[in-house]
């Protein structure tokens, strides 16, 4: 197995909270789970620390980054730009299939959201902009929000769980649909932009709600 694949395999153990934020990260745990050897073990973690999703210190070994409130929420807002962009590119390149899966992501959202499962409505949102990602087919702006996720994991579901957020939610969504399907790229990167930036939003109430007062540095 090629290093990036070890890589990539210990990348989504992360994301997908197989690791917590600040956990130690063993070698000879990951070695038995990834099935290799320790060599390829520190490899994989050398690539993930570049990415920024974990940090290495000497002597004390490897854990996953934990990183700051200040730091999710500029992440946030970087996705932004970046998801705008493929928001946009998706309306130019989606095939009407691709189009049609995503009316159907749409209708598992407003499923879990009519059932109150805001779990399940966060899991179902992910893969709702992975898949505007990949129908952008914008490779390098694919590889930058992919970086960015990975390091805000902790984080992702936060700012559904602002009230009212799920409503508000659910139709930026639709917008975002809309804008791809009429094939306007412009709209689709200006619905996308809007929706991120309204996520910041109540990323930065949840935020203050439970660890007190916090204030996000904005410009402009």
């Amino acid at each position: 197995m090629a290093d990036e694949d070890y890589a990539s395999r210990l990348r989504e153990a992360i994301t997908g909270g197989q690791f917590l934020p600040n956990e130690r990260l063993i070698e000879n745990d990951l070695a038995e789970l990834l099935g290799t050897n320790r060599a390829n073990v520190r490899t994989a973690l050398a690539r993930l620390e570049q990415e920024g999703l974990v940090v290495r210190e000497r002597n004390r070994g490897a854990h996953v980054r934990l990183i700051s409130h200040e730091e999710a929420i500029e992440i946030v807002e970087a996705r932004a730009v970046l998801e705008g962009l493929t928001a946009r590119y998706a309306a130019l390149n989606a095939t009407d299939e691709e189009i049609a899966e995503l009316r159907g992501i749409m209708q598992e959202l407003k499923g879990y959201y009519e059932a109150g499962g805001l779990l399940q409505y966060a899991n179902v949102n992910v893969r709702l902009h992975q898949t505007i990602v990949r129908m952008s087919r914008h490779a390098m702006a694919a590889k930058l929000i992919g970086m960015l996720k990975s390091q805000s994991v902790s984080f992702q579901y936060r700012s559904i769980l602002a009230p009212g957020r799920a409503e508000c939610s659910l139709k930026e969504h639709t917008d975002i649909l809309e804008a791809i399907a009429a094939r306007d790229p412009e709209r689709a990167e200006q619905t996308m932009r809007a929706h991120l930036d309204h996520a910041v939003e109540a990323l930065c109430r949840v935020i203050e709600s439970g660890h007190g007062t916090w204030h996000h540095r904005r410009t402009g």
